[in-house]
């Protein structure tokens, strides 16, 4: 059983038992409560956390817990309408109306109900993450001379360095002095994108694309222009014409197993890309989100863009968090030329720096003998993982098209056929108990078909990917309007 799953079941156990108990009566003793329902002592603490911070129990060091007294009559709800008038009457002149719509996003951060097979997630489940490793590099990082203290504003210089090799190659086209620190990729795409664009400029943007991007081109009033992605990355011809007709500055690609479709542009489109860009007097901001989680058997990996760029097209956004935990927000930017300064400029308006012990445990992690060898285990793990939902698929579900395996990254993208509405399929899938992710926010236009994203990373393992295809088979069937066989 998943840890979270089982936190979650025994604290409504524990809900449900608080009747038996007066005010300020004593819980049984944390031993107790493992060997009655033969948990672990650390689900027992974080379900009891939990009830605490619902105010349904009072805990006490030494003591322990306590039914907690009767929550006092809710204050009567304030009108908050006036607000609906604030928060629009200065909008009138925006060129593009900004609206801060997260849901594309959430549907990747919200955890679903337990017992639900989860392939909409957007991180490594639980028990592919370095917890032990980073545990570790957190206590060494904690011990450093200063480690408390201000860091540079720009990050650490050996952080720094470090994604510098990693962006620029051992041919070095990539300098400390051009990398800054972030708390993690959103945030990176967040200060390019104010950076480079003005409210009311277009974007152009692959489509299909990461609807997180989207939702802060969005949300910074910029105004989203697709450019359609085939198996080889975003198509040069169509690129050039999106800069014709828009004016766009600005262009934001993943090159690299692309998200949602999982393609890598193309040795020919690289270089093209890049000269297109540079002919419109644009920007290409490359979000090199998943280049550590690559496959088994990828082969080799093409460079960074930004490797191959000596004329500052490329604003760079790379980041540690998708190979190692969801709160482990660490990121870097990289850049040449004036555009820099703006960048750091903006960073520092917005959040001074990213802590100095986040900065130090990266460092401890990144050069410990535990980080080549976690690489390499999800390297396989990704790949074993990948087989099986697409065996799975073509077993279960032969109709839903599959035009591309990558071998990188965390998800497959599916097609549906015609005569299926992916916002029922979505909604059938998790009464089936499978959450997923539907393709509708991952187009900044119309969609050319529904869609499915499913991510093979997020569950506990292959066993769990099997059973969640067949519930997806299940709510296929229900949607169609057949008996499950």
């Amino acid at each position: 059983m998943h840890e979270r799953s089982s936190v979650d079941e025994l604290a409504s156990l524990l809900r449900r038992e608080l009747d038996r108990y007066s005010p300020g009566g004593k819980l049984p003793s944390s031993r107790a409560l493992v060997e009655r329902f033969r948990v672990s002592p650390v689900t027992v603490s974080r379900a009891l956390a939990r009830l605490a911070a619902e105010g349904l129990v009072v805990t006490r060091p030494g003591a322990g817990a306590f039914r907690a007294a009767p929550h006092a009559p809710a204050a009567p709800a304030g009108d908050t309408s006036w607000q609906e008038v604030a928060l629009s009457a200065d909008g009138a002149t925006d060129l593009v109306p900004r609206s801060v719509d997260a849901s594309g996003v959430l549907v990747s951060l919200a955890a679903p109900p337990p017992g639900v097979t989860e392939f909409n997630g957007g991180y490594l489940h639980p028990s592919l993450q370095p917890e032990r490793a980073l545990a570790a590099a957190l206590a060494r990082a904690g011990r450093r001379p200063g480690a408390w203290g201000r860091p540079p504003m720009e990050g650490l210089p050996e952080l720094r360095e470090w994604f510098a090799r990693g962006i620029g190659g051992p041919g070095g086209t990539v300098t400390a002095a051009e990398v800054l620190i972030t708390a993690g990729g959103q945030s990176a795409l967040t200060t390019a994108l104010r950076a480079l664009a003005p409210p009311g400029a277009p974007v152009l943007v692959e489509s299909p694309t990461y609807p997180g991007m989207l939702a802060i081109a969005r949300s910074s009033g910029l105004r989203p222009v697709p450019v359609p992605v085939d198996a080889d990355g975003v198509r040069p011809a169509l690129l050039a014409d999106a800069f014709r007709a828009s004016g766009a500055r600005v262009l934001v690609c993943q090159p690299l197993f692309q998200n949602p479709t999982g393609a890598v542009l193309s040795p020919a489109r690289r270089a093209e890309v890049l000269r297109i860009a540079r002919a419109a007097g644009a920007f290409v901001v490359e979000d090199d989100f998943v280049r550590r989680l690559v496959h088994e058997d990828a082969g080799p990996l093409p460079p960074p863009l930004a490797a191959d760029d000596p004329d500052g097209v490329v604003v760079h956004v790379s980041s540690l968090t998708k190979a190692t935990s969801p709160s482990f927000r660490v990121g870097a930017l990289a850049a040449r030329g004036p555009v820099l300064s703006r960048l750091r400029a903006i960073q520092v308006v917005d959040s001074f720096f990213v802590p100095r012990p986040l900065q130090e445990a990266a460092l401890e992690l990144v050069g410990s003998p535990a980080w080549p060898r976690h690489l390499r285990a999800i390297s396989a793990e990704l790949r074993t993982r990948r087989e099986t939902m697409t065996a799975a698929l073509r077993l279960h579900l032969p109709e839903l098209a599959l035009p591309h395996v990558p071998t990188g990254g965390y998800h497959l993208w599916l097609r549906l056929p015609e005569d299926t509405g992916e916002a029922a399929l979505s909604a059938a899938a998790l009464r089936a108990g499978v959450a997923v992710t539907p393709g509708r926010p991952y187009f900044s236009a119309e969609p050319p078909a529904g869609h499915l994203r499913l991510s093979f990373a997020a569950v506990a393992g292959t066993g769990e990917i099997g059973e969640g295809v067949r519930r997806l088979r299940a709510a296929r069937d229900e949607v169609a309007g057949r008996a499950t066989p």
